[in-house]
């Protein structure tokens, strides 16, 4: 069974990326359409086609490769100068690709200037290439509010799960005390499993942290403890022992000394575990959430070329992946079947399903965002270059100045690509030889 879970969360994955396209896409087309750009295809994946339909001047279907998808609009570029001639003889490689683009470009065009994208002002020509990334943001904002506000968050409750007999002073592993061992606080007050804190030292608790932030600062100190138990409220009284508690980092780790000893610091311990429970969230937390994982992201882009470096020698050595590297959408998909095949309740494994979708999308919108063409970001540098100029002329009185020919950014656009094919191929071998796990080994 745990293998149909596993195949079921990689479909969802395959799914979600599906609809992640489309919709970036929507994003493109929707203003593309409302400035009335002619847009001649709207495409799911690249290859040869295996299903369309025209609907008026739009061609909408599927490729074959699932891997991206694009809209076609008339005159991304502004037209040949006069005098090029495509493919001609003896050009370089790099210059006949620069020819083939404007040939390519001058097809869709009808020999004027209406309805085309290059001759959209600056700001609409930027609406139409950020209308895809803030697509899949908005779809990240969405998912990551249904994961957080309707299925919730697994928290720590204040509702007790087990209460200690006692405070083991010995280094030897168990639940059997010792003789010599004192009685825990909690299982002295009389505290028993399944009763809930309401409120410690007259401070009302609302989370298992707000209990333990409380006991932690009042060793040695009595403090009245009230409790409901089979729906009636009592109040007992506890005095946490002074322990020494790890010292845990911002990363959720214990810290350690200098001499690799784990670092400690006195703190009040009464001996009691919670129950935890799936607890909706505020519906700010889904987009702040979103908003946390865009700085995430894009903090990997930066170091991207140093994540990539450690991706390959894993690759080759086997040596465990950094969980914070970026993976291709197969690593993904593992991690989605694993998630889906996990002993989690149903809800769990479904929200976690959908923070992994909504992740995806937030990867989306940060990696178009990169300024370098085909990227969307590399769109928008072109349309922001071209409207600088034409206010700059205009500021010294000059004409307006011909149209940002991106055409001549071919040969760079061509090295781009080639990364990025490298990147997604060394991402996917290194995933499906070495992939991340979330249940580690």
């Amino acid at each position: 069974m745990s293998v149909v879970f596993f195949i079921i969360g990689m479909a969802v994955i395959l799914v979600g990326l599906a609809v992640s396209i489309a919709l970036h896409e929507i994003g493109h087309l929707a203003p593309a359409k409302l400035f009335k750009v002619r847009v001649g295809q709207y495409m799911i994946g690249f290859g040869p086609t295996i299903w369309s339909r025209r609907f008026g001047e739009t061609e909408y279907g599927f490729k074959l490769l699932p891997l991206g998808g694009y809209i076609s609009m008339a005159g991304m570029y502004p037209p040949s100068p006069k005098g090029s001639r495509a493919g001609r003889a003896g050009a370089g490689f790099f210059a006949t690709m620069v020819q083939d683009a404007r040939a390519a470009n001058d097809e869709t065009l009808d020999g004027s200037e209406e309805r085309t994208f290059y001759a959209l002002p600056t700001w609409k020509r930027i609406v139409v290439m950020l209308g895809g990334p803030v697509m899949n943001l908005i779809l990240a904002i969405v998912l990551f509010t249904i994961v957080f506000s309707g299925f919730g968050v697994q928290t720590a409750t204040t509702t007790l799960a087990s209460v200690s007999q006692c405070v083991q002073q010995s280094d030897v592993a168990g639940d059997t005390c010792a003789a010599t061992d004192p009685i825990a606080p909690a299982a002295q007050a009389g505290l028993q499993p399944g009763d809930t804190i309401l409120s410690i030292g007259g401070t009302a608790v609302h989370e298992f942290s707000d209990v333990s932030a409380i006991i932690a600062a009042s060793a040695g100190k009595e403090l009245d403890v009230e409790i409901r138990r089979d729906g009636v409220e009592q109040t007992v009284q506890l005095t946490p022992l002074l322990t020494e508690r790890p010292v845990i980092g911002s990363n959720g780790n214990a810290e350690t000394n200098s001499d690799g000893t784990t670092k400690t610091q006195p703190a009040g311990f009464i001996g009691v575990t919670a129950q935890t429970a799936m607890v909706p969230q505020p519906l700010w937390a889904g987009p702040q959430q979103a908003f946390n994982n865009v700085g995430a992201v894009a903090g990997v882009m930066v170091q991207l070329p140093q994540k990539l470096y450690g991706t390959a020698v894993s690759l080759f050595t086997g040596a465990e992946r950094d969980p914070d590297g970026p993976i291709s959408p197969v690593g993904v998909g593992v991690i989605a079947g694993e998630v889906a095949a996990s002993d989690a309740p149903i809800a769990s494994r479904v929200a976690g399903m959908l923070s992994l979708v909504a992740s995806l999308n937030v990867a989306l919108f940060v990696f178009n965002l990169i300024p370098l063409l085909p990227l969307d970001g590399g769109h928008v540098a072109v349309a922001l270059w071209d409207g600088l100029k034409r206010t700059w002329a205009k500021l010294l009185g000059r004409p307006a100045p011909k149209p940002v020919d991106a055409t001549k950014l071919v040969p760079v656009t061509f090295v781009v690509v080639v990364f990025l094919v490298a990147m997604g191929a060394l991402l996917v071998v290194t995933d499906v030889v070495n992939p991340i796990s979330i249940l580690g080994g």
